[in-house]
Order: C-alpha cells, then structure tokens, then sequence
C-alpha cells in the first residue's frame, strides 16, 4: 500500500461556511470527551467492586459495594468544561496497618483532578493504548501526570464494550442516509499475536447534506474483490443506495466489487496514489519535471486542458518510460472523472484524503505501540479512533450542491449546466 503526503494546498481541511460551526463541533467534541470519561470512571469502579467481591462481613454482606455517584463537579478540558458525575464506592474494609477504612481513589480523575490539559487529544489514546495492557501506563501518565494506571480486568472490560459498539454498528439500518460519494480504502496495521496483517476496510462517505460519515469498517484478506464485495453486499442489505461517485486506489479487488454490487455508480482513481505508482515507474532524476507534468494534469481548469496536459506527458516520457506512462493513459477516463462534478467538491474527489487522514493517528499509534494483540481489538481501536475524529469533520466545499449531484444534475467542468427554458409553442391564428 503506497502512502503519498498530500500536498497541503490540496488537503481536505474544508473551512466552508456551510460545515457545521465551530460551537458545534465543541460541543460535540465536549459531550464525546464527557461520554468516554464517564465510561472509563464505570469500568474501574466495577473492577474495583469485583476485585473485592468475596470479602464479606460477618453477616454475609460485601464489605465494598457500589454507592451512587458523588456531587457533579466540572472538569476544565482543552475542548472546554465538561461535567463529571464520578461513581462512589462504599469501601468498609479496615486498613491493618493505619486502622483506618480504606478508601477508593480513581486512578483516572482524583478528587483533586479539576483541569486536564489534553483530555480529548488522550482519550482516544487510552482506547488503542488499553488494547495493550504493557502500553497503558504511559498514556494514563500523559493524561494524569501520573504513573499509577488502571488493571487489566478494567482495559478487558473496556475493550470490550468497544468490541460490542463496533458490532452494533456493523449491523445498524442504512435504509435511512443517502451517501452521495463514497470513498474506499485499505488500510494495514499490525497484529502483535499473529503472523498476518489485518487489513482494515474503511468506507467513508458523503451524505446528501454535505456531511462526512463513516459507513463501514471491517476486516478484509488483503483487500481481494470477495472481501470488498461482501462488505457493500452487506451495506446493500442494509439498505445503503449506490453512491453517485465512488473514489479509491487502483486496486482492483474494490472496482470488481463495486461493478458487481453498484453497477451504476462511477469511479473515480486517487491522484496520489496514481502519481506515486507513475513516479515508482520512473527514475528518481525525472521525478522533478514528471511531478510538474502531472500536476498539470490534475490542477487543470477543465477536462480538455487536462487532456491536453496528459498529451504532453505522454510526449515528453512516453518513448523512454512507456510502463509510467501508461499508468495515467490506461486510466485517464477515471482519473479525470472530477470534471463531471460541481468544481467545489474537485478537492474531494480527486483524493482519498479523508480516509489517509484519518487513518494517521491510527499507522501512528500501531507502530509505537507494535499493534493491536488481536484482529478484534484492532478493529474496535480503529472504530473508537474514527468516531473520536469523526466528532471534527466538516461537511465538503459546497455541500449544498451535493443534493444537486444524486438528482442527477449535469455538470460540465465543475459548472452547472441549466436546462434551457422551452420555447412556448406557437397557438394557432
């Protein structure tokens, strides 16, 4: 899998006013941060509780028992305040040493924890570092300042609920959400207690609202037409329409499935993979002028002019590096399939972008900490990573065209073409 560093010009970091504001996208940064903390606090209690089940007093009943919640305190965060309703814990057992009674202390939020300074930048790092219980004392060291970490039977727990979200949303009703565009890819993350890589199936698409959502995440055998078929076989089952437009890599297992499953949806290549398999055919002393040639291409302001500038590729290296030519020319038809859409959302497309992005934090994190020790937890890491980032996408550049697009508008290098007013039929004298 080739992995490209998008050109920041080109980066799909929409700032369109039509996106959801940025008290929004707070708030909903602020309620993700207050949900994931509440679960958390949840799971060590239950822990702590279950850790001390059989010690009883001497009419049989549990010396450490759960107690409601203690008084709401508000917890100052880099996404802003949140609300902190901690549970409480009745701890009766009598220190030996002090003669005092012992007392539960969170590990994760102390009575005297107020202010957190990174606690929505760390959480989604306590998901992928609680899926390795050796890595889980230095990511709780950097939300806390502490060394003092959590037990394994909290991270089980923990992982798996994420386990059961991610099942649940596997499953979920797609019958309702209209996805507009579609994009598709592979992505490869380690897996510490087995000998094959699990390759992630991520969709990731556009809804006719502009928004960006994710669709589907799974896992496939080294993205072959039959995992990918059976991925949007099953999206269609579950009521998922065929996009208009479906963006991805050159790989040919997810084209095979889409003409299979959505026949009627076009495809469109990713540049930036596309340009690296061109360069990978070239020597590294045409990368320069070939880099220039192609963003001619790709850059242009209409389809002839990019046709023209694949015409001055072809002749400027075709005789010499006919195999990185033909990398453009066999599949220019979708490589310039952009042009047909409203030019607002040409930065989109042209790209898998949104999916590489995404998947950064995911490549990032799976190498310090070496993976995932299984492909279940892999998967549940990669859901709870998206639906932490997916609280900050904005809707695309001109999302109010995308309705546009599934009523199947027409348009000619990215502008949209009206339909010519009829002329009124002559009545008779």
């Amino acid at each position: 899998m080739l992995t490209v560093v998008p050109d920041p010009a080109d980066s799909d970091r929409n700032t369109d006013a039509s996106g959801p504001s940025p008290a929004l996208i707070d708030e909903l940064v602020r309620e993700g941060a207050r949900r994931m903390l509440a679960e958390a606090l949840k799971a060590e209690v239950d822990a702590y509780i279950a850790a001390f089940a059989g010690e009883r007093d001497e009419a049989g009943r549990r010396l450490v028992v759960r107690n409601g919640h203690h008084q709401p305190r508000t917890v100052l965060t880099s996404a802003g305040a949140i609300e902190v309703h901690a549970p409480r814990v009745n701890d009766k057992r009598i220190d030996e040493t002090t003669g005092e009674r012992r007392r539960f202390s969170s590990a994760i939020l102390p009575p005297w924890c107020r202010k957190s300074p990174a606690i929505t930048e760390v959480l989604p790092l306590l998901y992928l570092h609680g899926l390795s219980t050796g890595d889980f004392v230095p990511a709780l060291s950097q939300f806390l300042g502490t060394g003092h970490g959590l037990s394994a039977p909290v991270i089980t727990k923990l992982t798996e609920q994420w386990k059961a979200e991610q099942r649940a949303f596997a499953d979920r009703d797609l019958s309702g959400v209209d996805y507009v565009y579609l994009w598709a890819d592979g992505i490869h993350v380690n897996i510490r207690l087995e000998e094959h890589k699990l390759c992630l199936l991520v969709l990731i698409g556009v809804r006719a609202d502009g928004r960006k959502e994710l669709v589907a995440l799974t896992d496939g055998y080294r993205e072959s037409t039959e995992s990918w078929a059976d991925l949007l076989r099953d999206c269609a089952r579950r009521g998922m329409r065929a996009p208009v437009l479906a963006i991805g890599d050159g790989a040919l297992g997810f084209w095979s499935a889409l003409a299979e499953v959505f026949p009627q949806a076009r495809g469109q290549r990713c540049w930036f993979h596309k340009i690296a398999n061109a360069l990978g055919a070239l020597p590294k002393s045409a990368h320069p002028g070939a880099k220039k040639a192609l963003a001619e291409i790709w850059n242009a302001e209409s389809k002839d002019h990019a046709l023209a500038a694949v015409a001055a590729f072809e002749a400027a290296y075709g005789a010499k590096f006919p195999k990185a030519v033909a990398k453009i020319t066999d599949d220019v038809e979708h490589l310039l399939a952009f042009y047909d859409y409203p030019a607002e959302h040409w930065r989109h497309l042209r790209t898998t972008n949104p999916i590489e992005s995404t998947f950064a934090t995911v490549r990032h994190r799976t190498k310090v900490t070496k993976g995932p020790g299984s492909r279940a937890a892999g998967l549940a890491m990669a859901f709870k990573l998206i639906e932490s980032a997916q609280s900050r996408w904005r809707a695309i550049n001109g999302a109010h065209l995308v309705a546009l697009v599934r009523a199947g508008a027409t348009f000619i290098d990215g502008k949209l073409v009206e339909r010519p007013t009829e002329s009124p039929v002559p009545t008779a004298a």
